[in-house]
């Protein structure tokens, strides 16, 4: 948005930024040239000294209620957030979303300190420092990465960088001799004169005062110190686990009292889960074998009462044998009509000789 400035304008008080004087009050047509937020994530985040903001428009501050209501899309609201980014996470990057979700329009720049000032201040750290910004600038809320950013923010960092606001948690901060590094900035106010502001439509005023600090909500649950804190509690398993994955004793810095142990508690490792193997296996065809038995069982029983009903079909006292064999004749040769049956062989025997004289 092209804007209009008059360096013979400036309000009592304010003092002229460089250049603002034109010969003879001439006005000069200025636009906002700050980088734009990213639109596409084809590609990574630049650094800061890659795409430094040349704008030559006033650079004037925003209040949290102006920014909230949506700036001209030339003139992004540029969000600072900043920290050591170590073993990158999920809190880290729900805390970057918060900070570009501030307002309307937002552009993110992140600041990540070096290996030097956060060994000083804070300790050691996994990832070396071209790794953790190399991680930031893979993350889609970043807009830009600030390598060796300050420990402590300066009014200088703040200007150069043309910061409004700063995003970070409202917990305090102890470090560097400081109860908190942020002090300053949450009770620093940024101050204007009700004037126009050039960004914005004629009319629209600045508060006298405005605040530069924006808290953000912390994750918890989930941190660096306490991702390190289960490695170290779990060491032995993940030595172990390294050293069967082909790392050897020296990159782990493992002793070689410490390198047999780990490597024998890998063999008695494999040899119980190849017991458990075998159990289940040995489980597994049990079952198969007693439902097998089971169904042959069933069958049998199927088989065997299938075997007995046709067996009294044939044999008992109305099966269809008997029947047959002992079926009554029609007459008599005189031409009398039977009136029993014959008698089995058997029983005319018997007879025969009970009545033998």
């Amino acid at each position: 948005m092209p804007v209009l400035a008059r360096g013979a304008e400036s309000e009592p008080g304010l003092p002229k930024r460089p250049g603002d004087e034109r010969p003879g009050g001439a006005m000069e047509e200025l636009e906002h040239t700050c980088p734009q937020p990213r639109l596409t994530l084809t590609a990574p985040a630049p650094f800061a000294d890659e795409i430094s903001c040349q704008c030559r428009a006033p650079h004037e501050k925003l209040t949290i209620a102006q920014a909230r209501l949506g700036t001209p899309v030339d003139r992004p609201v540029r969000v600072y957030a900043d920290g050591i980014f170590d073993l990158f996470h999920s809190g880290h990057a729900r805390a970057l979303m918060q900070a570009k979700t501030l307002f309307p329009n937002s552009y993110l720049l992140v600041g990540v300190c070096s290996d030097d000032l956060t060994h000083k201040f804070k300790g050691f750290t996994v990832m070396n420092e071209t790794e953790r910004y190399e991680a930031l600038r893979h993350c889609r809320y970043v807009d830009e990465v600030i390598r060796d950013a300050p420990w402590t923010l300066t009014p200088e960092f703040l200007e150069k960088h043309k910061i409004d606001f700063v995003a970070h948690d409202d917990i305090p901060y102890s470090s560097a001799g400081s109860d908190d590094v942020y002090k300053h900035i949450k009770e620093a106010a940024t101050c204007h004169s009700a004037r126009s502001c050039p960004a914005f439509p004629a009319g629209f005023l600045f508060p006298l005062c405005s605040g530069m600090f924006v808290p953000t909500q912390r994750t918890e649950g989930i941190s660096t110190s306490d991702i390190i804190t289960r490695i170290v509690r779990d060491y032995d398993v993940y030595a172990r686990r390294n050293l069967q994955r082909g790392y050897t004793a020296k990159e782990l810095n493992v002793s070689f009292i410490n390198e047999k142990k780990y490597r024998f508690q890998n063999q008695v490792d494999k040899m119980k889960e190849k017991v458990k193997n075998v159990e289940e296996k040995s489980k597994e065809f049990v079952n198969k074998v007693e439902e097998k038995s089971h169904d042959l069982i069933q069958k049998w029983e199927e088989k065997s009462r299938e075997f007995i009903g046709n067996f009294l079909e044939l044999f008992g006292p109305d099966g269809a044998l008997l029947s047959i064999t002992y079926e009554p004749t029609s007459s008599t040769p005189g031409g009398a009509e039977s009136s029993c049956s014959p008698l089995p062989r058997a029983e005319a025997r018997r007879s025969e000789f009970a009545f033998s004289p």
